[in-house]
């Protein structure tokens, strides 16, 4: 039997702050929370990522420095109530160019298995993949919003159609995160990866 975690997901340096509150079993190894983790923030998962709890870092095996000497442990062989525990903190960063660096919150454990991820809080969209990280992202949204500005015409192109720095759906994200409730018997269906757009940033 195990326990539900309540986590908040908080990303690093983003003003107004973009957070998510998810709510996991607790024998959720951490390759399944990294792939939680991209649906209910909204990534795409193009990039490498890793976690660092209490000073230890964890990540995927296929990592193209695996095996060359790093101390990196295995994500899959470390379930969340094996490395943390209530009120603990630890860090999730996505994109090792873009250092989408996400502060992870325990705020509380209780008994009995929640049965499928699910997402129950959240403010502010994603940003776009590959936008040059949080202060990369904070030149985009002042170029959408300012009509003037020199690149407000090609970043209002460049950015995924509909898009809002304000907008966040709780519903969408709750159900892309209880795709990753596992079937007895049925194979989970490995996540399609899309090809990144890119974006470069202007120098001063």
């Amino acid at each position: 039997m195990t326990d539900t975690y309540q986590l908040k997901v908080t990303l690093r340096g983003a003003k107004p702050a973009i957070w998510r509150r998810i709510v996991v079993p607790g024998n959720l190894n951490l390759e399944r929370l990294h792939r939680v983790l991209q649906d209910a923030m909204g990534w795409e998962s193009c990039h490498l990522h890793s976690f660092e709890v209490h000073g230890v870092e964890f990540g995927a095996p296929d990592s193209d420095d695996w095996g060359s000497g790093s101390e990196t442990k295995s994500e899959k062989q470390h379930t969340l109530e094996r490395v943390v525990h209530a009120k603990d903190r630890f860090t999730y960063t996505y994109d090792f160019g873009d250092s989408w660096v996400h502060q992870i919150v325990v705020e509380k454990i209780t008994p009995g298995d929640p049965g499928a991820p699910s997402v129950i809080g959240g403010a502010r969209a994603c940003p776009p993949e590959d936008c040059g990280g949080v202060w990369g992202y904070a030149e985009l949204v002042d170029a959408l919003a300012n009509k003037e500005h020199p690149r407000h015409a090609e970043l209002t192109e460049w950015v995924p159609p509909g898009f809002a720095p304000e907008r966040f759906d709780l519903a969408l994200a709750d159900a892309r995160v209880a795709r990753h409730q596992p079937q007895p018997g049925k194979p989970r269906t490995a996540s399609r990866k899309r090809a990144p757009r890119t974006w470069v940033r202007a120098r001063s």
